[in-house]
């Protein structure tokens, strides 16, 4: 570290055990961006199944820290500043250096970036994978909440527990997200009840290389089939259009930040692709960079803030109906809430 640079650890404790195809975690390790004199934050977290390596993203922040070059003035210079590195690394940098920028010109995020103002909008709420009746009890307690997104690809009670989620709750909007747990003799098995059940969309339904087999099983559908872990790279935004898939979630920290974000997001339009906005199990750091460009997406997953008991930090915030509002004052406009809980 340095006096320009710094980063801290902060552990998140989640509200319930959040378990997905992948395994089960009660924490997230997260990462607070800090340059020189809180010019800026940022952010730098990712799920241990993502497989980056934390010292190849230290180094990332150490080589930043080392830099003698000013930090730069205008959105366009980030990413060459930044350079290469794990994407969870860059976004930290990335995210800190937009809103060391925009609070120098006293300007919100959304402005700097010249996006649509990012009026309320409701996320969705995430149900992570139970048994039906306790994920049918966890739906049952947000009856307030519009859209519930269900983790599923655990086992074959996967139909059980959408039916028992929509017995309880039969007006509201479910999305599915599979996290690649089926196989597309499975999903396409699943479809038919699938479409019975209403559900609105289906997210990563199978294995994140299986790019061609979500364009057969979203060929057989009219539910958007949403590319989530396929989706890598800038690069790879054709593949899953001409595959024919319908919609692509772009999360910051996946993608490596507000920079690589806005540039995918404004290639798949162009594709004819729906976006969703998601994030990580993050802080509102993360949470509220991405919901400065709310406008832009067809689809809003930004519930971390629910699913967490200590972020240190109030930035964004869901209202009675997960209704994401955005907070004032110039940058990102996140602030400390607790700093018990950062030392």
């Amino acid at each position: 570290m340095s006096d320009r640079l710094s980063w801290q650890k902060i552990t998140l404790q989640l509200r319930n055990p959040f378990r997905l195809s992948y395994g089960t975690s009660e924490t997230r390790e997260a990462f607070w961006i800090r340059l020189r004199d809180d010019a800026g934050w940022g952010e730098g977290t990712i799920p241990p199944y993502y497989g980056v390596d934390l010292v190849e993203m230290i180094s990332v922040w150490q080589s930043a820290a080392n830099n003698p070059k000013p930090f730069p003035n205008d959105p366009q210079e980030i990413p060459t500043w930044i350079g290469d590195g794990p994407a969870p690394a860059r976004c930290g940098l990335d995210i800190a250096l937009h809103d060391r920028i925009a609070r120098n010109i006293n300007l919100p995020l959304y402005k700097l970036l010249s996006v649509p103002f990012p009026k309320p909008k409701p996320s969705s709420f995430t149900i992570a994978l139970d048994a039906p009746l306790e994920m049918a009890r966890m739906a049952d307690q947000v009856k307030s909440y519009p859209i519930i997104k269900v983790k599923l690809g655990g086992n074959s009670q996967d139909l059980e527990r959408l039916a028992a989620i929509r017995e309880v709750r039969p007006g509201v909007k479910l999305w599915v997200d599979a996290n690649g747990g089926w196989t597309l003799d499975e999903a396409l098995q699943y479809l038919p009840e699938l479409e019975s059940l209403g559900i609105e969309m289906l997210e990563q339904p199978l294995d994140k290389e299986d790019i061609a087999g979500m364009g057969i099983l979203q060929s057989k559908t009219k539910i958007p089939v949403v590319a989530d872990e396929s989706l890598q790279s800038f690069e790879n935004l054709k593949e899953i259009a001409l595959a024919g898939i319908q919609g692509v979630n772009i999360k910051l920290m996946k993608v490596g930040g507000l920079s690589p974000a806005l540039k995918m997001i404004r290639q798949a339009k162009s594709f004819d692709l729906k976006v969703m906005l998601g994030c990580m199990i993050e802080t509102a750091i993360g949470t509220t960079a991405m919901a400065h460009l709310m406008g832009l997406g067809e689809w809003l997953d930004l519930d971390a803030s629910a699913l967490i008991v200590n972020d240190p930090f109030e930035g964004m915030t869901l209202d009675s109906s997960c209704t994401v509002q955005m907070p004032e004052g110039s940058g990102l406009g996140v602030k400390i809430r607790d700093q018990a809980r950062l030392l």
